[in-house]
């Protein structure tokens, strides 16, 4: 059975919330692509491709389209008509264009050229903004836009850059021992962070260790062996439990709270792979 039939309820509650933000394809109503989580542009064009659709299925081609259209002349993106344009926005949205299937679209080239040219001194990424003000641990990177803009590279040929990804990847396997929270929004290593939740929306075990599998710099490293220990203690009869999802999600049948989950049990088959 196809995944779209086996979770086609699951695919109705979604649809069924289609305009509900205000706008088409789970937009608000000045096209905010970010309002709404989880049922927001973005993170449902994520699901979907949980879901088994792909860039052939014309809702994800024009999804695509809809965050395209919110690409500026320097390869940033702005998920609504006002407001600020955050770092975490861009690679949102790069990170959603990547997972759609258009990575090597021509049109994220710059996207891709901006990241590597606003990488921070410790090798991650931050924004200006200090809602929870000035301390010294907040002039630190944020580990969370760091995971999604290492999640964006893996699609690409990074050889050339290879030096400066490593450094990003150094600094999330600094923030395993650190732990602290961290970055202008305090990101942190905890319990909540040690639940695992999916769809990888959030910064968290499963995500972690699922993105960082996928570079050499971080497969041998012992601190990601921890991370992989600990998310591998979490297996039912070698199936993955999700244990905190999205509450609006919590009931869905792909990712239903405190039960197995096929197709994150598929995420994680891909990250034992990846560390063999």
């Amino acid at each position: 059975m196809k995944i779209k039939d086996r979770y086609k309820n699951d695919i109705a509650i979604i649809m069924s919330k289609r305009y509900a933000n205000g706008s088409d394809l789970w937009a608000g109503e000045d096209n905010n692509i970010g309002k709404g989580s989880p049922f927001s542009t973005r993170d449902v064009a994520l699901i979907l491709t949980e879901l088994g659709y792909t860039k052939k299925d014309k809702i994800i081609k024009d999804i695509a389209e809809l965050i395209f259209k919110h690409q500026q002349q320097d390869g940033r993106f702005r998920i609504s008509k006002s407001g600020a344009i955050y770092p975490c926005h861009t690679i949102g949205c790069l990170r959603v264009l990547c997972y759609l299937g258009y990575s090597k679209d021509k049109r994220l080239k710059k996207t891709f050229e901006h990241l590597l040219s606003t990488q921070e001194n410790d090798g991650g990424w931050k924004c200006n903004k200090f809602s929870f003000g000035k301390g010294p641990e907040t002039y630190h990177s944020n580990p969370g836009p760091t995971l999604e803009a290492l999640d964006t590279f893996r699609f690409i040929d990074i050889s050339e850059n290879k030096q400066q990804i490593n450094k990003a990847v150094e600094f999330l396997l600094w923030h395993w021992e650190h732990k602290k929270p961290v970055g202008p929004c305090l990101f942190g290593i905890g319990t909540l962070f040690n639940k695992t939740e999916f769809p990888f929306s959030r910064y968290n075990l499963f995500y972690y260790t699922f993105v960082l599998s996928f570079y050499k710099k971080a497969n041998g490293d012992k601190r990601l062996k921890e991370a992989f220990k600990l998310l591998e203690n979490k297996l039912q009869d070698d199936k993955m439990i999700v244990e905190n999802p999205n509450r609006q999600l919590a009931k869905m049948d792909f990712c239903f709270k405190g039960r197995t989950s096929e197709l994150a049990t598929k995420r994680f088959n891909e990250i034992k792979n990846n560390m063999q």
